[in-house]
């Protein structure tokens, strides 16, 4: 299997990450609060990339991008916040 394809849209204070995947497309949604923050709101994946990490992949890409930019993510998304509480080295990139 390939690398998934990881792209960010950004339309005024509403972004998402999407995640194209064997011919799928997965996405995690977030609104920007202020210049320092990010409300991670949603993750959508389709029932066809289930247990194929694509989730977690969006997540590692916000955390990335949240530490390369330096602003710090608020997990409003259940599936966010569960990544959170797994992945403790992310503490640095969370405002919870």
């Amino acid at each position: 299997m390939s690398d998934p394809d990881i792209t960010r849209e950004v339309e005024g204070s509403k972004g998402r990450y999407v995640l194209h995947l064997q011919g799928q497309e997965a996405e995690l949604t977030y609104s920007k609060l202020g210049e320092t923050q990010v409300i991670a709101d949603h993750t959508d994946v389709p029932e066809t990339l289930k247990g194929t990490g694509a989730g977690l992949m969006l997540v590692e890409r916000l955390v990335a991008d949240a530490r390369a930019e330096g602003f710090r993510i608020v997990p409003l998304c259940p599936f966010v916040n569960a990544m959170r509480r797994k992945h403790p080295e992310w503490a640095d990139a969370f405002n919870v």
